[in-house]
C-alpha cells in the first residue's frame, strides 16, 4: 500500500504558511513505515527542531483503478477516517530554500498518524459537508469543514489515478486546514469526525 498525500488544499492553510493556492493538487506520498497505528503515541524525533501537526480527513481505497474518470471515483472508497501528516518543519523549509526534495521532513517512520478505526462513508449523506477537529490537551487547536476543500475528494482520487494506479488499501490523506502548530512533548492529541472520536494519544 502506499499513502498519497494533498498538500495546500485548504486556502487558509497555504496562506498560513506563505504558499500559493495551487491550481491543481499538490501531491506528495509517504512510505508505509510511515503509519503510526493504533493510537500508538509519537516519539519526537531528534534529527530536526520543530515539528507540525496537520490533521487531516483520509480516504481508503477499496479497489483498483487507474485514469478514473471523476464521475466514477465514488466507487473507489467505501470509507473514510482520519489523520495526522507529522512534518519536520524546520527541516522541510531548509529543503524547499535550496530547491531540494522534502522527504525526509515529510515520509519519515511514524509521520502518518491514522486513526484505529474507519467509518462507512454512508453514514453521512455527503462526504464534503463534514466537519473534523483536533484537541491538544482538550483545547480545540485545529478545525476543519471538507466543504472548505479546494480539490474535492473525487477529484482528487481521478487526478492522482492519472499518474499512479490507485490499489486495495491505499490511503489519501486529503489536505489539512489552518491552525497546524507546534508538537510538544507530554501533549495529549484527540480527534474527531462529527462527533465521534476517531484518534487519541500521547506526544513523547
Amino acid at each position: 500500500m502506499k499513502i498519497i498525500c494533498i498538500g495546500r488544499n485548504y486556502v487558509n492553510h497555504a496562506k498560513e504558511l506563505g504558499n500559493e493556492v495551487p491550481e491543481e493538487p499538490v501531491i506528495f506520498l509517504k512510505p508505509d513505515t510511515a503509519l503510526l497505528r493504533n493510537n500508538d503515541p509519537f516519539f519526537v524525533p531528534d534529527f530536526a527542531e520543530e515539528f507540525h501537526y496537520e490533521t487531516e480527513m483520509v480516504v481508503k481505497i477499496n479497489r483498483l483503478g487507474k485514469s478514473i474518470a471523476p464521475q466514477f471515483a465514488h466507487r473507489y472508497y467505501e470509507e473514510i477516517g482520519m489523520g495526522i501528516d507529522f512534518t519536520a518543519r524546520d527541516l522541510q523549509s531548509k529543503l524547499k530554500s535550496k530547491g531540494l526534495p522534502w522527504e525526509r521532513a515529510k515520509a519519515f517512520d511514524h509521520s502518518a498518524g491514522i486513526s484505529k478505526n474507519f467509518i462507512s462513508k454512508h453514514r453521512f449523506k455527503d462526504v464534503q459537508n463534514l466537519n473534523f477537529s483536533l484537541l491538544i490537551n482538550g483545547e480545540e487547536r485545529q478545525k476543519g469543514y471538507t466543504g472548505d476543500m479546494l480539490f474535492k475528494v473525487d477529484d482528487i482520487i481521478a487526478y492522482v489515478s492519472k499518474f499512479f494506479t490507485l490499489k486495495i488499501g491505499d490511503l489519501i490523506y486529503t489536505g489539512t486546514p489552518a491552525g497546524v502548530g507546534k508538537v510538544n512533548i507530554g501533549d495529549r492529541f484527540e480527534v474527531f469526525l462529527e462527533n465521534e472520536k476517531m484518534m487519541d494519544f500521547l506526544i513523547k
